[in-house]
């Protein structure tokens, strides 16, 4: 089945948020480990490369997903596939 100009568009657009939000998942993750060591101050007791691995990189994973699900739902709209829209392309209207 040969996509059509539209679904292609919109699947373009698709692997591009998703290979721009790995980057930044990627970024965090591992960027943040390697330089963690250069900093060197205590933030309540804890080293505080300790305390931005464990609850900054979490803030980010939870702004990733957010920022995709709005994303995809803006972008699923804007190209008519939504649930409603490719349910009643397909003929499973209830």
């Amino acid at each position: 089945m040969k996509l059509s100009d539209k679904h292609t568009r919109y699947w373009r657009k698709n692997l591009r948020i998703t290979g721009l939000l790995m980057g930044v998942w990627f970024g965090v993750t591992f960027g943040l480990v390697y330089f963690a060591r250069d900093i060197t101050f205590t933030f309540f007791g804890w080293p505080f490369s300790f305390w931005v691995a464990a609850q900054g990189a979490l803030l980010v994973y939870c702004l990733i997903v957010w920022f995709y699900a709005r994303y995809m739902n803006r972008l699923d709209v804007e190209y008519g596939m939504t649930e409603e829209n490719t349910a009643e392309n397909r003929g499973f209207t209830p």
